[in-house]
């Protein structure tokens, strides 16, 4: 057996008792390979992915559909021990120099430093819009939830069902919105030592290699795009998703609002809508609109 399916092997068994009490959609139907071959693991009947980076490639799969408007859930556990350089990575993009994209990154650090949790948005190939946190538990224990919902009105960013960011639809003052070009769903694992942990000076360990993240239940409500027109249905998975009704209108309640809140204010670390320094000619027009819009 090669180091690489040992090292897969032991980090499954790691994870058992997790996934006993897991009803999960199935990789082999709902996504594809994007790159990486052998460094992609699916096992437990397609309950269960791994990616792995190791000094030659990292590894990446995708969804089969494309969709435009909906709710993404993707249960991850990342990178443990020294993940510094590594970049795992769960986001929805569509093609081309004009692209949109909306985006989870997780930026791996030395052992004991917290992981950040960076989230960007890009829209007409622009992106810049760049917000980051400490997450709040050791995201390396553990499964934990990340959600994307992406309706007409706005994105919302959530964790474990805490919503953490919220972009809203400011078309009408001019900021564009992604709301035409159908997007993919993509995961992979990578080496971004250049700039991921404390800006690029604390470089990969590549002694830990293979570093691998584990996925379980990738749960969609979702419109799928094809031919030039989208269908809108929940996914197949036995567990229980939010309604297509609720995606469509989603808004923060007063309560979740309050959870936005005390996450921003207590592990955001970064915030480009503060950063005058980075936009010395004033701040991009969304951020001097309210946080929250019905």
């Amino acid at each position: 057996m090669s180091s690489l399916s040992s090292s897969v092997m032991l980090f499954v068994l790691m994870f058992m008792t997790i996934l006993m009490a897991a009803s999960a959609e199935n990789f082999y139907q709902d996504c594809e390979i994007s790159f990486g071959g052998e460094r992609v693991a699916i096992m437990d009947g397609g309950e269960l992915l791994t990616l792995s980076l190791d000094n030659y490639s990292g590894s990446g799969f995708q969804s089969k559909n494309d969709y435009l408007f909906g709710r993404f859930d993707m249960h991850i556990q990342l990178v443990p021990n020294n993940s510094a350089g590594v970049v795992t990575t769960y986001y929805l993009s569509s093609q081309g120099p004009n692209h949109d994209e909306i985006d989870f990154e997780f930026l791996g650090n030395v052992s004991g430093q917290p992981y950040i949790i960076h989230t960007n948005i890009y829209t007409q190939g622009q992106g810049n819009r760049e917000q980051q946190f400490y997450p709040w538990f050791d995201p390396t224990a553990a499964f934990h939830k990340y959600t994307v919902i992406w309706n007409t009105q706005r994105i919302i960013f959530m964790v474990d069902g805490t919503p953490i960011r919220v972009f809203n639809n400011n078309e009408a003052i001019g900021v564009p919105f992604p709301n035409s070009q159908a997007m993919t769903v993509y995961s992979s694992i990578w080496n971004a030592d250049s700039w991921a942990t404390e800006g690029g000076r604390v470089k990969t360990n590549w002694t830990y290699a293979p570093f691998i993240a584990a996925y379980n239940k990738f749960e969609l409500s979702a419109c799928v795009y094809s031919s030039g027109s989208s269908s809108c249905g929940s996914s197949t998975s036995t567990d229980s998703i939010t309604s297509t009704e609720a995606w469509q209108t989603q808004a923060l309640d007063s309560v979740d609002q309050e959870k936005l809140m005390k996450v921003q204010d207590d592990c955001m670390v970064y915030n480009y809508c503060t950063d005058y320094a980075r936009f010395p000619q004033g701040l991009p027009p969304e951020c001097n609109q309210p946080r929250f819009q019905q």
